[in-house]
């Protein structure tokens, strides 16, 4: 087996042609969850909801709005979040006041306005931790908290990888067999583009076993190729502006809790992976901005919330691809995709086995990334209060599969279990005398 093989920093290096399968490898890791978070919301809005074309549109938007606030500097990519996929079901179920006699349609651009609330509410704390400084605010923050909240970041999505793949475990095994050939066995480039390779592979054969008859186990076609024959080569993105109330916002807005706690676990997952420290530089205050415009702005043209991606975590980790420009590529293949329904559709009509088998890698090394966080910072568990912050989140973070749903001036509001899991390790930390630890000793 070959040893452990060096970071790429600068893509450059390697030439013009390599550096673009790169991006695409990446886009391609992105694809799958970014494009399910609409598929999802017309569900609830009766077909009526997101448009596929401007998901991807502000993805690759607002992946590059982040990486200029941020300074070019974090290799990170802003898919769809899934945070807020309870908020639109339940705008969707509106059915009072200036809600009651509309259309799912008319109720989309509400829940929109909402996100622009959310997004918002970004800039607050990040105008905070401009003020306060980051490091008093990573006090809240030390690897007994994040890398636990890491951990579970990796281990929520495990179910979905699982459901994924059981569609069709042999699609999955091919998926998953592939990358792990090429990332320890690979030569040259092929060593560095093994999700891609596993994409590509995996795709071919079941476009062979499609070709021969074969079916899912449930019967379902192995890939389905209606949305592809009925879409258009080109066309332009149908942006919907967004519109404001206030019983929409107090549904929407209060989810942004999770995410930026999300984002702060992303981010921190991120400079544990490539080692460098990216909530000092660029600041936690910056890519709290990208993140907050970047969802903004998506909300208020009829996309949804942006987020840090832990899919992205992975490929990183995986690939070992560092370069901030190989993100900002696959931003641009966003955005180039978002003019084709076609193409997006080809793309779209990737088996959901083979998501899953590629999934099964990139949730896991997320998690392993929270369990290196919490070693290289040697933080003690022969510590009752560290147990006792890392059981909470732990249990929080996988326990609350569901989140909790409470109601706010007559609006059902539902925190996340990530929410809840950093919100009570945040907590659990403040609280418990005996801090230890170097972030702890930096902060003070």
């Amino acid at each position: 087996m070959n040893e452990r093989k060096e970071a790429i920093r600068d893509a450059s290096k390697l030439g013009t042609s390599k550096m673009l399968l790169l991006g695409l490898q990446h886009m391609f890791a992105m694809f799958g969850a970014t494009i399910l978070v609409p598929i999802l919301v017309n569900n609830y809005f009766e077909g009526q909801g997101l448009n596929i074309q401007v998901t991807l549109f502000c993805a690759g938007v607002g992946t590059l709005l982040f990486h200029i606030i941020s300074k070019g500097k974090v290799p990170a990519f802003l898919g769809s979040s899934f945070a807020f996929l309870g908020g639109y079901a339940m705008v969707a179920q509106l059915d009072t006041g200036i809600y009651a006699d509309m259309t799912m349609a008319e109720k989309l651009p509400y829940a929109n306005g909402g996100i622009v609330v959310a997004g918002l509410l970004y800039l607050v704390l990040a105008l905070i931790v401009k003020l306060v400084g980051v490091q008093k605010v990573m006090r809240f923050l030390p690897p007994v908290v994040t890398g636990p909240i890491i951990i579970c970041i990796g281990l929520s999505l495990a179910p979905s990888a699982v459901s994924n793949a059981s569609t069709n475990w042999l699609l999955a095994i091919i998926a998953f067999a592939v990358i792990v050939f090429f990332n320890i066995w690979g030569k040259g480039m092929f060593k560095i583009i093994p999700i891609l390779m596993g994409v590509v592979i995996s795709y071919l054969i079941a476009l062979i076993m499609n070709g021969v008859g074969l079916t899912n186990p449930d019967g379902t076609a192995i890939i389905d190729f209606t949305s592809v024959v009925a879409s258009n080569w080109v066309q332009v993105q149908p942006f919907q502006l967004c519109k404001f109330d206030i019983t929409a916002i107090l549904v929407m807005a209060p989810i942004a809790i999770a995410t930026m706690m999300e984002h702060i676990g992303d981010i921190s997952a991120i400079s544990a992976t490539v080692g460098e420290n990216y909530i000092e530089d660029p600041g936690l205050h910056r890519t709290l901005i990208g993140d907050g415009l970047a969802t903004a702005l998506s909300g208020f043209i009829g996309g949804p919330a942006n987020t840090t991606y832990g899919e992205n975590t992975g490929v990183l980790e995986l690939s070992r691809v560092y370069d901030p420009k190989v993100i900002r590529l696959a931003a641009v293949y966003a955005i180039i995709l978002s003019f084709s329904p076609k193409v997006a559709a080809v793309i779209g009509s990737l088996p959901t086995a083979i998501i899953g088998g590629i999934s099964f890698i990139l949730y896991g090394m997320i998690s392993a990334i929270g369990v290196r966080n919490v070693v290289e910072n040697k933080v003690d568990f022969t510590k009752s209060r560290n147990l006792i912050i890392a059981a909470v989140i732990l249990v929080s973070g996988l326990g609350f599969s569901d989140g909790i749903t409470f109601t706010i001036a007559g609006t059902d509001v539902t925190l996340t279990s990530l929410a809840i899991a950093a919100i009570l390790g945040v907590l659990f930390n403040a609280i418990l005398p005996g801090k230890d630890g170097e972030a702890e000793k930096k902060a003070e």
